[in-house]
């Protein structure tokens, strides 16, 4: 079969932004990749990441003033969670996890990936190879049995698009986050009335939701991606204790110019004007999604 192709490397030099940062602040959506030898990626893949292992991680977060961080599951990987787990050992206290699991998963393999620090797990409703249930029944039953663990589930999906996001949203006994402010493009955004929905499920209490990937909403091919402020605007006024943001670092399949780190993060800025709000959202709403003590 033919190599998937493979992605651009982040900037390697992220400088320290800026904006303030408070301490204990959270990157709530990032990858680590290789060595592919020992982390090795499953066949049916959409992209091919750049090794972007833990070591450089940790540098990306010291420059940026990031006190703790959650690992997610990506979707090269499968459910094959090595490369997070191994990453959050190095730092319990400081890093979580968002693993990928199936309908077949056994109840000590929940248990050892919560001791693990995984306090979710992922549906990929978007790249090949991420979902990993055969149905929405299923996928319900095992939020059933992750409730008492404090777990959630964090979807990849289109909200203005998928119906069946919006029956999950309703559905699951568990929290549900979605990524990418709701993955809706920029342009449509604002005015789609599944989007609009979307807005709903999160004043209703529904939904959670991460302030990351611009890039992959916006039409714009670089930072500081003007169009998505408004999306971002809405997100926060619908549902302020229930945003988190991440880096999404090493930002696979980006198409665009590269970022440096310290230009996402500085977007809240403008995103959330308020500093007591971007404390919230930087330390406390992940503290309470994650389970991070202090």
């Amino acid at each position: 079969m033919s190599e998937a192709p493979p992605c651009a490397a982040p900037d390697r030099a992220p400088r320290a932004p800026a904006l303030p940062i408070p301490p204990l602040a959270c990157d709530t959506h990032l990858h680590v990749f290789g060595p592919a030898d020992r982390y090795p990626y499953q066949p049916t893949r959409a992209y091919t990441p750049p090794d972007s292992p833990v070591p450089e991680m940790e540098a990306l977060h010291r420059a940026l003033g990031i006190g703790r961080a959650v690992l997610v599951q990506a979707s090269v990987h499968g459910t094959d969670n090595r490369a997070i787990l191994d990453a959050v050992a190095t730092d319990p206290a400081r890093y979580r996890a968002i693993a990928s699991v199936t309908e077949e998963v056994t109840d000590a393999e929940l248990r050892r990936l919560h001791a693990g620090g995984v306090r979710g797990f992922r549906v990929n409703l978007v790249d090949k190879g991420g979902m990993p249930f055969r149905s929405l029944a299923s996928l319900e039953a095992v939020a059933e049995r992750v409730r008492d663990l404090g777990w959630h589930a964090e979807l990849l999906v289109h909200v203005e698009e998928s119906a069946e996001f919006r029956e999950i949203a309703r559905r699951l006994p568990i929290p549900v986050s979605v990524g990418h402010l709701g993955y809706t493009k920029a342009a449509v955004a604002m005015s789609h009335p599944g989007y609009r929905e979307f807005l709903a499920l999160l004043r209703d209490g529904r939904c959670w939701v991460k302030l990351t990937g611009p890039y992959r909403i916006s039409a714009r091919d670089r930072a500081p991606y003007d169009d998505v402020a408004p999306l971002a605007h809405a997100v926060v006024e619908a549902a302020p204790d229930r945003i988190v943001w991440g880096s999404d670092w090493p930002h696979v399949m980006l198409k665009g110019v590269m970022p440096n780190d310290a230009e996402l993060l500085e977007l809240l800025e403008d995103w959330v004007p308020d500093a007591a709000l971007r404390h919230r959202i930087l330390v406390d709403n992940p503290a309470a999604l994650y389970g991070f003590d202090g």
